[in-house]
């Protein structure tokens, strides 16, 4: 018996350093190249959340309007906020917020920021003529245009 313990011992064979130090050099050079596309997620999503804020205001901008016999003089961020209590329009680290929102008799602007990238999404409704744009160098703002 003490000899096929001796001889199981002697026959068990395990990696060596080299093989060891490769593997670690592998799963070193896959995380390299993983985390970097993982942290752009990020950036990607505040921008998605800010351009979804700014179609909440564009939405609620209408309301305004509707509300005040076509017009759309006297519209802020404020307006917006008292309309719609989850539009946000206090900067945050966290969460994308209207940043402006003007308006005339005619037409109406709102901005939204993203907390990460900086980056802002306006609407503008110029007598009817809906135009989006951006700026910044996020995932969600492609030749300044959204």
């Amino acid at each position: 018996m003490l000899y096929r313990l001796r001889q199981r011992l002697s026959n068990e064979g395990g990696f060596t350093l080299i093989e060891l130090l490769v593997v670690i050099l592998i799963i070193g050079i896959l995380a390299a190249i993983a985390i970097p596309s993982f942290l752009n997620q990020k950036g990607k999503a505040n921008d998605a959340s800010a351009k979804e804020l700014a179609r909440t205001a564009q939405t609620t901008a209408e309301t305004y309007a509707t509300e005040n016999s076509g017009s759309y003089a006297g519209l802020s961020a404020t307006k917006l906020n008292e309309l719609e209590k989850t539009i946000p329009i206090t900067s945050s680290s966290s969460n994308a917020w209207v940043s402006a929102a003007t308006g005339s008799t005619t037409g109406y602007e709102v901005t939204a920021t993203a907390p990460s990238t900086g980056d802002t999404f306006k609407i503008t409704n110029a007598s009817g003529v809906v135009t989006r744009s951006c700026t910044g160098t996020g995932g969600g703002c492609n030749s300044s245009t959204w």
